[in-house]
């Protein structure tokens, strides 16, 4: 008869994250090498790299959104509400890329796909509104975390 195998006891990183963020990070610094938890660190640098893709995505649907809004939508109650997420959405934007440039390249590999996802949104929650099935202007970072659209008639 074969023993039962006992529970694996917790390792820190199962026991208390934010103490075994401390602890390797305390490694590091030290150069403790072989002391670190090299597969939990791996899937930690995985979750930031992921988390920051993420979040692009979403703060660039918002800003398409707003953007579509505020270019198409005759409502100058609510204009500055939608600037000031344009500007909120940018600025965060301007923050995800100056720290990581290297995201610029992904910037445009999503752009179609949020795209979509914005123009689904905006196109529910205003079905009266006659939005184009592709963006009008420029899809660089860029422009589009500059120009103010709405001066600029999209059939140019």
């Amino acid at each position: 008869m074969t023993p039962p195998i006992a529970p694996a006891t917790p390792t820190l990183y199962d026991r208390d994250l934010a103490l075994w963020y401390a602890d390797t990070l305390a490694k590091l610094k030290a150069g403790e090498l072989h002391g670190l938890d090299i597969d939990h660190l791996i899937e930690e640098i995985e979750s930031l790299a992921a988390r920051d893709r993420r979040e692009l995505k979403n703060r660039l649907k918002v800003l398409l959104a707003h953007l579509l809004k505020r270019i198409y939508i005759a409502s100058p109650e609510y204009y500055r509400s939608w600037e000031n997420t344009i500007d909120e959405q940018r600025e965060q934007l301007q923050d995800i890329l100056s720290q990581s440039p290297s995201l610029h390249a992904y910037f445009g590999s999503v752009f179609d796909e949020v795209w979509q996802r914005a123009l689904k949104q905006v196109r529910n929650d205003y079905p009266q509104v006659s939005f184009p099935d592709q963006w009008p202007f420029s899809q660089e970072p860029e422009a589009l975390l500059t120009q103010t659209f709405w001066l600029t008639d999209p059939r140019d």
